[in-house]
């Protein structure tokens, strides 16, 4: 087969899967789980062949169009580059261990089919992202992810925080999704043409009239995919849908997508130094506050979302500085090892049977019971710290070098004052980054909480998936820096000097200090018994939830339980502590701007409605019934009534005739 014919195939055998799985989920329940696994697989496979075959070298274009749609045609056209291969490959990869984890991991849910088939929907989606060459057919793919991640962070419907988490990604994504699709159209008009090749062309020949307006109107699709301030929001309430697909969507699908679109896009956005400028203030805010709040966080998998937003945070910094290599680099590494802690995350909430059981306060003696996880979440979480050798440390400071370059002016791509952004608040997000990862590390298995009850050994499936995602996560980064730049642009993302030494002083230091504090307070909180604060007869769990949320403490089963006395969180951030656990308000603000308002319209509407318009309408009905009864009480039935009304009206008529003529 052809190089084109294997590329279309790829995000094809995912889609058939998916249709397959809707259709014989329950005429067939036995193949549900091969139709789940061999077509992403299979995929997988393809999109490793294509890769092989484009090598680094030109891209892999063709196209055919759909249908005349008038001066700019919709194609149906692939394009792949160095980029487009290898996040392929990586979505393929993360894909298959999250179909193959999911086959343990839901093994008694009887939603699994449907499970199962949007998964493979949301996988064919992503790749259709990565390899298509048309905007319009891209946003096909980009606007069906966000239906599957509806659908699948809602998969636990009968919850109430299911049903919110889901409608609130949605709505979120797509608040940014409706500046993102005028983006793209005013950037074709530009253009004249959806192709992206085609648009890149023009962009090189100074085509665009309108460059800073579309950058920032695509930015806001980009913030609301890859959950960027301010638009990030979603990102941490979505934990309340299952574990791999949290796996999924912050690996691989999702979130990957706004990062992937503006590396594609890169030349766009470096048409406007003020949107470079833009992007390189949204990655420092979401950096350093996502830092900030995962210290907070108690639920382990919210730990993972606030990392995920921050590690997003690098990548973004890295594209503000023009450097797509660093932040593709980034975006591979990072895909490896945060699949890993939350498929790991998975195994300790499994271990203890329910998804909601993530609370660190609550977790003791996980290092002996679930060995695999306890392992290989180290293995991730010093690659999320960035400590050498592990992946992340050679792709984050490629990032960093990245931006510590920018700063010299030895470039034409960015302003200086973008790199100086994007450099100080990267290094502070490495001290945080290494604080809140010592810090989940020490609670999680090294806790004084209430052991949870044992529910035995798990499944093969999920265990041996974590072991295939660690080897990624040590290696991916120290064995492919040097090659990377064949399959990018060609700049060298080798770890500087000066950057190396601070970026991996700064996170020693962070997990250090984080060690040190954890032994000071579990000395001090050795003497405090940790348990329930409140029980309350299961009637009023309702009231000890409400009360547990306001104090930021953990609830299970309407007993509300203290915080652990020896968490490093809370000494480190003092009196921010209280604000960065609730995401510093931002839901708040956001409430009183947008939500209540729109209630109060609402609510003015509904007056309106049934106090104006429905008292018209049911005047404009009462007149012609009053008629009615009026006319109806007239047919009396006797005959003399009748007669006396005939020679009264004649007289009447008589009297008037002559009155006119006299008048006349």
């Amino acid at each position: 087969m052809t190089t084109t014919t294997l590329a279309a195939l790829v995000p094809l055998l995912p889609f058939l899967g998916a249709a397959a799985g809707l259709l014989l989920g329950r005429t067939a329940p036995g193949f549900v789980r091969p139709i789940a696994v061999l077509p992403t697989l299979t995929a997988l496979v393809l999109a490793v062949v294509v890769a092989v075959r484009q090598g680094g070298d030109a891209a892999v274009d063709a196209a055919t169009e759909l249908t005349p749609t008038g001066s700019i045609p919709v194609e149906l056209a692939l394009n792949i580059d160095g980029f487009a291969a290898l996040v392929a490959v990586l979505v393929g990869f993360v894909a298959t261990c999250v179909q193959i984890y999911s086959t343990g991991y839901l093994r008694d849910d009887p939603r699994y089919p449907s499970y199962a088939a949007l998964v493979s929907l949301f996988t064919s989606a992503m790749l259709l992202v990565v390899y298509s060459g048309d905007l319009i057919v891209l946003l096909v793919g980009w606007e069906v992810m966000g239906i599957c991640s509806y659908f699948l962070v809602g998969h636990y419907w009968e919850t109430p925080e299911a049903r919110a988490a889901s409608l609130k990604a949605f709505l979120v994504t797509k608040l940014g999704d409706v500046p993102f699709l005028i983006g793209l159209f005013a950037l074709a008009t530009d253009a004249g043409s959806f192709r992206i090749t085609k648009v890149l062309a023009a962009v090189a020949h100074g085509g665009l009239d309108h460059p800073t307006l579309i950058a920032l109107l695509l930015l806001a699709g980009v913030a609301g995919k890859s959950a960027q301030f301010p638009l990030h929001t979603w990102l941490p309430d979505a934990m309340a849908g299952p574990t791999p697909v949290s796996a999924l969507i912050h690996a691989a699908t999702m979130v990957a997508a706004g990062v992937y679109f503006i590396a594609r896009l890169l030349p766009v956005f470096e048409a406007s130094r003020a949107a470079m400028v833009v992007l390189a203030v949204m990655a420092a805010v979401t950096m350093t506050g996502s830092g900030l709040a995962a210290l907070a966080q108690d639920d382990i998998k919210r730990v993972l979302a606030y990392s995920t937003i921050g590690q997003l945070g690098y990548m973004t910094g890295a594209l503000a500085v023009g450097d797509r290599g660093a932040a593709v680099f980034h975006l591979l590494s990072h895909g490896a090892f945060k699949a890993l802690l939350f498929l790991a995350a998975g195994v300790i909430i499994h271990a203890a049977g329910t998804n909601s059981l993530a609370a660190m306060s609550r977790m003791r003696g996980l290092s002996g019971r679930v060995p695999d996880a306890y392992w290989t979440m180290t293995v991730a979480l010093l690659a999320l710290a960035a400590i050498p050798p592990f992946s992340g440390f050679f792709s984050k400071e490629s990032v960093l070098g990245a931006a510590e370059h920018i700063t010299t002016g030895h470039t034409e791509h960015a302003p200086a004052a973008a790199g100086w952004i994007v450099l100080v608040a990267g290094l502070l997000t490495a001290v945080l980054t290494a604080a809140y990862a010592a810090r989940l590390w020490l609670l999680a298995f090294r806790g004084r909480g209430a052991e949870a009850p044992d529910h035995g050994r798990q499944p093969l499936t999920m265990t041996v998936v974590l072991w295939v995602l660690a080897v990624p996560s040590l290696a991916l980064g120290g064995l492919t820096y040097r090659t990377l730049p064949d399959w990018f642009d060609g700049r060298d993302l080798a770890p500087t000097l000066a950057t190396s030494v601070l970026g991996t002083g700064l996170a020693l230091v962070g997990g250090l200090l984080t060690y040190g504090v954890w032994q000071r307070t579990s000395a001090a909180a050795a003497r405090v018994p940790l348990g329930a604060v409140a029980a309350h007869p299961e009637g009023d769990a309702g009231l000890v939830e409400a009360e547990a949320i306001a104090s930021h403490e953990p609830v299970y089963g309407g007993v509300a339980y203290a915080p652990d006395p020896a968490d490093p969180g809370r000494a480190l951030l003092g009196p921010l502590h209280r604000h960065a656990a609730v995401g510093f308000h931002l839901d708040a603000v956001y409430s009183a701007l947008f939500v209540r308002p729109v209630r109060a319209g609402a609510s003015l509407v509904r007056f309106l409605d049934r106090e104006v318009v429905d008292t018209y309408v049911r005047g404009a009905g009462a007149l012609p019934r009053w008629l009615g009864i009026a006319v109806r009480r007239a047919q009396t039935g006797n005959v003399q009534t009748y007669v006396s009304a005939l020679l009264a009206g004649t007289v009447v008529l008589v009297v008037a005739a002559v009155l006119v003529a006299t008048g006349a």
